[in-house]
């Protein structure tokens, strides 16, 4: 009975298998496009960033810090953690980590709210990604690596791509969560006053779902920092290749040191990225 249900073997890995291999041998030069437009802007902001001098750098990102949140202990944490950093010697590596996080950020954020907002006003939109986002978010990330290698090639683009692929769900999935908790009484007062339908959204609904679409941002960036290390495996540059080295070499004190540096890099970029709070600016 086991051999009889087991011997016709669904193809499934087969059939990606030929799905894959029908992209690369038609669309080949779509791929390699995308790759050298993506990778050319990625290292011009890594070399743009590299020609700035690190002490000029951390400053600016100190005072942004500052700006934003109106708070000198995040200021003063911002410039002693990035020179932690440099002293360490990743600065170049957080850099390209940076952009790359930055890249896959705004990739995300671009497609996932817009798409977040057309779920929460078309229900049965959500109710046809949904399984789609589950399956994003819960297939082992190395699996993504497989196909963009295929596809892109080592470097940053595959890294890219794999990142956003796993990420996006977030910002969907906040922005929807946002935009659907709009109160009913609220949306009616807007009726009221002869809102139309994108002034409802812009006025209305987007600024009452803001602190969830802020913390789906947050959630985007961690995504994204946690997909370093994988990332590296297929070329990518960044902390994840010297945490890598130190895993294949047993380097512990490299690996200490790289995955430090991952860690203060999500922090800053947490705590930067956060909506203000209302008391903010009073320390």
């Amino acid at each position: 009975m086991e051999d009889w249900f087991t011997e016709p073997k669904v193809p499934l890995g087969q059939w990606m298998r030929w799905f894959v291999d029908l992209l690369n041998e038609h669309a080949s030069g779509v791929f390699d496009f995308i790759s050298v437009v993506l990778g050319t802007v990625i290292d011009g902001v890594v070399d743009l960033l590299s020609a700035v001098p690190p002490l000029a750098l951390i400053v600016a990102l100190a005072a942004l810090a500052w700006w934003l949140q109106r708070s000198w202990k995040l200021a003063a944490f911002v410039f002693l953690a990035l020179l932690l950093i440099v002293n360490l010697g990743y600065w170049e590596a957080t850099i390209e980590t940076l952009a790359l996080v930055l890249f896959a950020t705004a990739i995300c954020m671009a497609v996932g709210v817009p798409v977040g907002i057309l779920a929460a006003h078309r229900p049965w939109v959500y109710a046809a990604i949904r399984p789609l986002l589950d399956l994003m978010q819960t297939i082992p990330t190395f699996v993504y690596l497989i196909p963009t290698l295929i596809l892109f090639g080592l470097g940053m683009v595959p890294g890219l791509i794999s990142t956003v692929i796993f990420a996006i769900p977030a910002p969907i999935r906040l922005t929807h969560l946002g935009i659907s908790s709009v109160p009913k009484p609220l949306l009616e007062a807007g009726e009221a006053f002869g809102a139309t339908p994108l002034q409802r959204l812009w006025k209305v609904e987007l600024p009452h779902a803001l602190p969830t679409i802020m913390a789906g941002l947050t959630q985007c960036i961690m995504l994204s920092l946690s997909m370093v290390v994988i990332a590296a495996l297929v070329g990518a540059n960044g902390l994840g290749k010297p945490v890598v080295r130190a895993l294949n070499t047993v380097n512990i004190g490299m690996g200490f040191e790289a995955g430090l540096a991952i860690v203060i890099l999500a922090i800053l970029l947490d705590r930067i990225c956060r909506e203000r709070p209302r008391s903010a600016g009073r320390d």
